[in-house]
């Protein structure tokens, strides 16, 4: 073994990184004793598997260290990433390893929302100077008039833009209004030449309507045994919904017809004054079973994310699962300490199953919901909201 152990390593790592280390050089005959919770739900054999594909992987261990992305499990061939809890006791009361090797991610610079709209609303503001307000004949107009139109029906119907600052979004919404007033100049305009323009302007505003268009009447044609009843309260936001151009979950087999929901506040937008949890006006909302069923999961102790910041974690972190006889239903991400149901419990709708948190693979605090059956997702529907459900649909329950 190498002699680099977290309780060697210059920084201090936490209780978890250590136990995880004590439990990854034991003899397995010790598991019982460092993790029992973790050897009886998983089996020894199951778990001997998944230690021995890790060390396959990584090679011989040498380091557990915490990192922004998670516990890193460090050997002489490579790394991978873990999570782990500690029992009061110090040994290992939940574990996860991931089953590839950890390559530090590449850091995506990610601008702020001002900037974003600031580069939208330069763009048309350009276009207007240069395309609309200096057209040379009314065919050109047009052609120029429905490439922006264009531009806007993308960025509105797949951008989700109700989660920005109501004046940023308005700001850039008013280049439309500001393209619109230069149909004055159209009396004095010839017909012109500019058929080219014109027809390449209307293939993209078509285009353009077709592929929101078509991504928000996406049906997955696997219907609910029956509807569900909406689990929320108040005014939600969908960003993350619909067919594929939509709807990020859609490259996932079992989560295909998911949504994600974040609320609104009172100015109509997801987010007060801050950046901390407590800023999210998603977070602390209580969520209700959408059906009668039972429990088959339900996990209370993972802790939040930071938002913006995602580690390595369960990915659907605090949860339930329910089981309705013909469906899965789940329900992820909810808040530690919240869940008021345990596996094996029978639930009604309308039953309080915990609050809106920040747990899991999720960078904000929001509602993960879908419904699967034979590992396919399934549509989702609610007997109280009839609309179809997408990516920027405003729910007000």
């Amino acid at each position: 073994m190498h002699d680099l152990t977290p309780e060697s390593q210059s920084a201090p790592q936490p209780a978890e990184a250590r136990a995880l280390w004590r439990f990854l050089t034991a003899d397995p005959d010790d598991w019982p004793r460092l993790a029992p919770k973790v050897t009886e739900e998983v089996g020894a054999d199951t778990l001997q598997r998944i230690v021995r594909a890790t060390l396959t992987r990584i090679g011989e261990p040498g380091t557990v260290t915490d990192s922004p992305d998670g516990l890193i499990v460090s050997g002489s061939r490579g790394k991978v990433r873990a999570w782990a809890q500690v029992a009061p006791g110090g040994e290992l009361g939940a574990l996860r390893i991931e089953g590839a090797r950890y390559t530090p991610p590449r850091r995506r610079l990610r601008l702020p929302a001002p900037v974003t709209w600031a580069a939208y609303l330069t763009l048309v503001t350009v276009w207007n100077v240069l395309t609309v307000w200096t057209a040379a004949d009314r065919a050109s107009w047009l052609g120029d008039m429905a490439t922006l139109a264009a531009f806007y029906v993308i960025v509105e119907g797949c951008g989700a833009p109700a989660q920005q600052p109501r004046l940023l979004r308005r700001t850039v919404e008013a280049g439309a209004v500001a393209a619109l007033a230069s149909a004055w100049r159209l009396p004095e305009l010839p017909y012109g030449h500019g058929a080219l323009r014109l027809a390449a302007g209307l293939a993209l505003l078509a285009g353009s309507l077709w592929l929101v268009t078509a991504a928000r009447r996406h049906r997955w044609r696997t219907s609910l045994s029956r509807p569900l009843r909406f689990p929320l309260a108040g005014t939600w936001y969908i960003v993350q919904g619909g067919g594929r151009v939509l709807n990020h979950h859609a490259q996932v087999p079992e989560q295909r017809g998911a949504l994600d929901m974040v609320a609104l506040g009172t100015l109509g937008t997801r987010t007060r004054r801050g950046r901390d949890l407590g800023a999210y006006a998603a977070y602390g909302s209580p969520v209700h079973s959408p059906c009668d069923g039972r429990v088959t999961s339900a996990a209370d102790t993972v802790q939040d994310q930071k938002p913006g910041e995602i580690r390595y974690q369960p990915p659907y972190g605090n949860h339930v699962f329910i089981d309705t006889g013909r469906e899965i239903v789940k329900l992820a991400h909810l808040r530690p300490g919240s869940v008021t149901v345990a596996k094996g419990d029978t639930v009604h709708a309308g039953q309080l199953l915990g609050e809106v948190g920040n747990t899991g693979n999720t960078t904000e605090p929001h509602l993960h919901i879908h419904a699967e059956r034979d590992g396919l997702g399934l549509d989702l529907e609610f007997t109280d909201l009839p609309e179809r459900l997408y990516r920027g649909r405003t729910i007000r329950a």
